[in-house]
This record gives structure tokens, sequence and C-alpha cells, in this order.
């Protein structure tokens, strides 16, 4: 799409302190952006709903612990409703991918992280988030996160996860793929951003790919950690742009007086299945709901990040 910049070039190149080439690069990178952003709406407002489910155990039966993920049961449990509802789903099990730690480069300046992930580029040197996981993430409208609680919070896998969404939270592609990783030309174009961008029009400034996602979260554990769980993850998903509807967020515990080895039973119950198959119903309805407008759309500051 066209878009109109607020300045013209004779005055944003005192104003960023670049030259003409660089400031070709930072219009390129936008004129991608807005092509990226009018595909996502496209497809975000398309008949198909697509439901993700992100397992954080690491359980396995013939691993470690020798059974299978509670946490993992509900999930299933959602999106078998989820499915009886119309919508395509997948769980995604983070425990059989490559997943690598966020380096952090959003905090040198925004533009220094990209999307894809430039730490670890597309191909033989991207790891599974690269190269499966993000593509699986950006084509779903609903997302529900199904977590152990580990020490009061999400599990580390979770964790690593959550971390390394912080790509698709408002990332770019490089100004320069050449130099992706070049700080002084990543500062400039940060600030191109913040003086060209229209929070009315999705892709000129920071482009944040959980806008208008509807999400759920799950959580099973033994200790009385499941209102911080959740927390934590809510506040770092609405603020990734996502949509939580009411009775969106299920918590199955055990007793803290009793062993751990009887709460399967107390956890893999009729009452606890149902409560996640109605935050499934939940999810998928808002999803309907959210769909119903593609004239309308989100907004949020996007010359920030």
């Amino acid at each position: 799409m066209n878009y109109n910049l607020p300045y013209s070039d004779q005055e944003l190149i005192p104003k960023i302190n670049c030259s003409q080439e660089e400031l070709e690069l930072f219009k390129a990178a936008q004129k991608k952006a807005l092509r990226e952003a009018e595909a996502y709406k496209k497809r975000f407002f398309s008949k198909q709903i697509t439901i993700l489910g992100i397992s954080g155990s690491m359980r396995r039966v013939n691993d470690c612990p020798q059974e299978h993920s509670t946490t993992e049961w509900l999930l299933e449990a959602a999106l078998k409703k989820a499915r009886e509802l119309g919508a395509k789903t997948e769980i995604l099990r983070l425990r059989d991918n490559n997943i690598q730690p966020c380096k952090g480069c959003y905090s040198t300046t925004n533009t220094q992280c990209h999307f894809p992930c430039s730490c670890y580029p597309l191909g033989k040197y991207g790891d599974d988030m690269t190269n499966k996981l993000y593509g699986k993430v950006l084509q779903s409208e609903g997302i529900i996160f199904a977590t152990p609680i580990h020490n009061f919070k999400i599990s580390s896998l979770m964790s690593l996860f959550i971390d390394r969404l912080i790509s698709m939270d408002g990332s770019l592609s490089p100004a320069n793929p050449h130099e992706a990783k070049n700080r002084e030309l990543n500062i400039k174009h940060t600030k191109f951003i913040e003086l060209t961008a229209s929070d009315q029009v999705l892709g000129s400034g920071f482009l944040r790919r959980f806008t208008g996602k509807v999400a759920g979260i799950i959580v099973s554990g033994h200790e009385a950690g499941a209102a911080m769980t959740i927390s934590s993850l809510f506040m770092t998903l609405n603020h990734f742009g996502m949509i939580f509807p009411p009775f969106s967020n299920m918590y199955a515990m055990g007793n803290i007086l009793n062993s751990t080895h009887a709460d399967k039973k107390k956890l893999e119950t009729n009452e606890y299945a149902e409560e996640a198959q109605l935050l499934a119903k939940n999810v998928f309805n808002t999803i309907k709901i959210v769909k119903q407008n593609p004239q309308w759309f989100w907004e949020y500051d996007a010359h920030a990040n």
C-alpha cells in the first residue's frame, strides 16, 4: 500500500543524521512491513479459525518422571473441543524443538531485533524457533498456552519460548540484511520509525504480529503458584497485543499437604477437562467475534516497541 511520510527526505536526513542511501533502506523496510501487515490482516480475517496449543511441559512417559504431562492432558482436552467447534488445531510440544535463548537485542535499540530472528537466521544457522515455530504462531488466530507451575512461575521451556516471541512483537526486517547487527544503522532506523510511523496504519511503524490474536492459559501443579504463573503470562501476552476473553484461564492444583504421587487422580478429572473445554469454547467464540469487522483493527503506539 502507499503511505505518505509526514516529512520530506530533505527534512528527515538532518533529523536522523543519515545519508540518502541509508534513508532509502529505511523506506524500503517500511514498505516491506506495510505489505506484510496487509497480508497479515487478509489472513487474519479469512473464514478459517486456527487455534494453536503450546505445551511447556518436559514430561514424557519414557523419560525422567515416567509419566505423561497433566498440563498437556488438559491442553489436549481443550483442543479437542476447539476441533468439535470447527477450528483447525495443532499442539506444539516445546520439548521436541531446538529453541535457543534470546540475546536481548531489542534492549540495544528496537531495530536491532528482527523478524525473523537474525541472531538465529533462517536456514542452516537457524533453530526450530526461526525455521518452524514462528510460522505456526503467525498462522494462528488463537493460542492456548499450557504450562506446569515451576517454582511459582511458568516452566523454563515456556519462558524460553516466550522470550523468543519478542521477535514477533514489533520487530521488522533489518534495514540492511547484509549487516543486520549494524548498531549505528539500526539506531538511525529506529529514529526513522519514531518520526514517520502512524498508529492508524498497521505496518508503518513497529509491526506487532500478535495484534488481535486471542489467548487462553492452562496451568497445573502441586504448589500454590497458579495465580503468579497466570498473572505473569497474562501481562506479557496482553502487552504483546493478545485478547483475553472472560474465563480464558484455568488452573488444576494439588493439595500441598498431600504427597505428589496421587496428584494425577485428583487433577485428571472430568471436572477439570470440562473447564479446559469451556476455556477453548470462549477462545473460539471470541475469535469469531473479532473476525466480524475487518474494516477495523486494534491500534497501538507504532512509534515505539
